[in-house]
């Protein structure tokens, strides 16, 4: 059984897909990417405030299913410019206690709204 998971304080899905799945025991996150929920629109700032405003968004999602981040057990990162990855990696890393879920990180040729980076997750529910 597939449970939709939503919530206002992440942005709104712009395409056929839900912000998270409950798939039995199992969360799996759409990617976000740095829009600010309340505006639509990228936030302003460079690559740490765009990974901030992910992984807050992230969190919302995480909430609104009743998990968090220590709930996570896999991300994968994608990244406009791979140059972006130790700042990317410390905002992070910030995010997660020992140990971090395990993970991958791509370069993608483009992303969403001209955003320079998108990370989706699977976590587990208790």
């Amino acid at each position: 059984m597939r449970k939709p998971i939503t919530t206002d304080k992440a942005p709104q899905a712009i395409g056929p897909y839900s912000q998270a799945i409950a798939a039995g025991q199992l969360l799996f996150l759409s990617g976000q990417t740095p829009l600010d929920p309340a505006t639509g629109k990228l936030v302003d700032g460079g690559i740490a405030e765009q990974t901030h405003r992910v992984m807050s968004n992230l969190r919302a999602v995480l909430t609104a299913a009743g998990a968090s981040f220590d709930n996570v057990v896999r991300t994968t990162i994608f990244l406009a410019d791979m140059n972006d990855f130790a700042a990317v990696n410390e905002v992070y890393g910030s995010y997660f206690e020992n140990p971090a879920p395990a993970r991958a990180c791509v370069q993608a040729a483009a992303l969403p709204m001209q955003a320079r980076v998108e990370i989706d997750a699977v976590a587990l529910l208790s």
